[in-house]
């Protein structure tokens, strides 16, 4: 007996110490990964930046190196990564071009265009892009026509056939459950409720829709016009005859692409212009080896600091408990980095980048609120990305200078209430029946289990129009326009930057670059350094402290693929603001 709580003891302390040493040993690990992470990239002469576009592209993402270790291929990059990898392959005289193949990345068309102004100003400076691609999607042919060089499998394809929007309409899968939408707006373009009250588009919502598509795809025809020398009539007419089904050779012959190559074609003609040999190995540099690059700049010792805040997703007033796949704006945890921006003598300027389509009017209320204060201490200029719409309007339209793609979709003035009747699902579909015992009329006023009467409408009605003329003051204060002027143009329509500037809703058209030119100039600074906020953890910490994620949500995301957004949507209906300032739930364009 003793022997075998001996040897029993034994095996357990030899458990835990192999398991305390592989502890160490993998924390040792982590380490090592996050000190290479830093270690400084050598630029070969004759190198290439290669831009591998296969992915989601989001505006910043955590570097992960344990993803490498554990064989993940989900691929995301963040569009600050990319600008930047661009500037400095345009400034390293090391870097003598670019080497873009089109995947199959998910981004909107504003998102693009930063990054095609970004890689037109690289051809501008002599040194030359080749695109290749596969199978083009249209975004990716919209960015790759800026290179010199357009390749196309000779198997491939380009798709090149306009834009179209898609709304998922829920009201009849509703009422098949017993479930009931009882909807309170203001604005008649206010189209966020439409999908669970109606089975099609409103005219007015359709109104709109074709209006900001229009004004992006003539944008879209402009670039690729100028880019590839061919006429908007003669890109409207390859659109119309649906070009994805033609054979390679019929791209060559409209002016679309340049050559056919295969892979290993494209390599031996990018060796010729960098003056490789055929046997010798090609120098590229991937956007993971860009980051530890330093640029050819002097170092800033101004002490000055331009900020941007980075305020991407859904705005809501507390984070979303478990996976989180997307960003989101938390209202509190905004206002607290604005006001220490605020309180922070060496930031001179801020450059808010808002790409949202909206959220919580509680919380779009609160961070509107510190940027105004923020504002009255220095300048704050809006830099909009690929949405900011409706909140993301909301928490922009008090800064100095509002900078917006031409592309990207903002306005959306308007406020709407949603809540759910669970009534005929509970009492007739499952037999279950509820009685209230209340103090006061409206003691009960909200619950599920019923329907609003008519003065619970009333009042709620009346919240709603108090929250829009809220709204409407705000973006008339900020703007310098009257109530009157902001009311023709709210209403809940959806407009594009290039809409929105002539509106008055936008001062400038550019990107992230314009706004912080911008944001020196009214800073008064020459000399200044631009740190990213808030804040992201480091890899380590990330590694470390990184969330159980739930297993059942995580294979559901990679099970329903692009309707994972629609599931997920309909799962936080339950836990959203009940009052909303946003556009429509997914406006899914393609």
């Amino acid at each position: 007996m003793k022997d075998f709580i001996k040897f029993t003891f034994a095996s357990v302390l030899g458990v835990l110490l192999a398991g305390i040493i592989f502890t160490v040993l993998g924390i040792v690990s982590m380490v090592g990964m996050v000190a290479s992470s830093d270690t400084e990239t050598t630029v070969e002469e004759n190198s290439i930046l290669f831009l591998d576009m296969e992915g989601i592209l989001s505006e910043r993402v955590q570097d992960n190196p344990l993803q490498a270790i554990i064989g993940e291929e989900f691929k995301e990059y963040g569009l600050d990564d990319i600008l930047a990898s661009i500037q400095k392959a345009k400034e390293h005289e090391n870097i003598k071009g670019i080497y873009l193949q089109a995947g199959m990345m998910d981004a909107p068309c504003a998102s693009l265009e930063e990054i095609r102004n970004a890689l037109k100003s690289f051809k501008e400076s002599g040194k030359f892009i080749v695109a290749y691609g596969d199978n083009y999607t249209q975004g990716m042919y919209y960015l790759a026509s800026v290179a010199d060089k357009v390749i196309v499998n000779p198997q491939g394809t380009i798709a090149w056939q306009g834009l179209a929007s898609q709304t998922i309409f829920f009201k009849d899968l509703l009422k098949k459950v017993g479930v009931e939408m009882e909807i309170f707006k203001v604005g008649t373009y206010k189209s966020a409720v439409e999908p669970f009250i109606a089975t099609e588009m409103s005219d007015a919502n359709r109104e709109q829709i074709t209006a900001f598509l229009n004004s992006t795809w003539k944008r879209l025809l402009e670039d690729v016009s100028a880019s590839r020398g061919m006429s908007e009539d003669d890109l409207k007419k390859c659109a119309d005859d649906f070009m994805m089904f033609s054979q390679a050779e019929t791209y060559i012959a409209n002016g679309l692409a340049d050559t056919l190559l295969y892979k290993d074609g494209v390599l031996d003609y990018l060796k010729t212009l960098t003056g490789c040999e055929a046997d010798e190995r090609l120098h590229t540099l991937s956007l993971n080896d860009m980051k530890n690059v330093k640029r050819n700049v002097p170092l800033d010792k101004s002490g000055n600091i331009i900020a941007m805040y980075y305020a991407e997703g859904q705005i809501v007033e507390e984070a979303t408990a478990g996976i989180n796949t997307t960003p989101e704006i938390v209202g509190e945890k905004v206002c607290i980095d604005l006001r220490k921006l605020r309180e922070d003598e060496t930031v001179k300027a801020v450059v808010l980048r808002v790409n949202s389509p909206g959220g919580s009017a509680f919380g779009s209320e609160q961070i509107w609120r510190e940027v105004t204060l923020l504002k009255e201490e220095k300048p704050v200029i809006v830099s909009m990305g690929d949405y900011a719409a409706s909140g993301g309007y909301y928490i922009s339209c008090a800064a100095n200078c509002i900078v917006a793609d031409p592309t990207t979709l903002t306005g959306s003035i308007g406020i709407f209430g949603m809540f759910p009747n669970l009534e005929n699902l509970l009492t007739d579909k499952l037999g279950l029946h509820f009685e209230t015992v209340k103090t006061n009329r409206f003691a009960d006023m909200g619950d599920m289990t019923r329907s609003f009467n008519d003065a619970e409408k009333a009042a709620m009605q009346n919240y709603i129009n108090n929250g829009y003329k809220l709204f409407v003051q705000r973006c008339a204060e900020g703007r310098g326009m009257s109530v009157e002027a902001i009311e023709k143009i709210a209403e809940g329509r959806v407009w594009t930057g290039s809409m929105a500037k002539e509106l008055g809703l936008v001062d400038e058209l550019g990107g992230l670059d314009k706004a912080l030119e911008i944001a020196a100039q009214k800073a008064g600074v020459e000399n200044y350094s631009v740190l990213n906020y808030p804040e992201m953890d480091n890899v380590l910490s990330t590694l470390l402290n990184e969330e159980k994620k739930d297993y059942i949500e995580s294979q559901m995301a990679e099970t329903l693929g692009e309707y994972y957004d629609f599931a997920k949507f309909v799962r936080n209906i339950k836990n959203a603001d009940r009052i909303q300032a946003r556009l429509p739930f997914e406006l899914q364009i393609r």
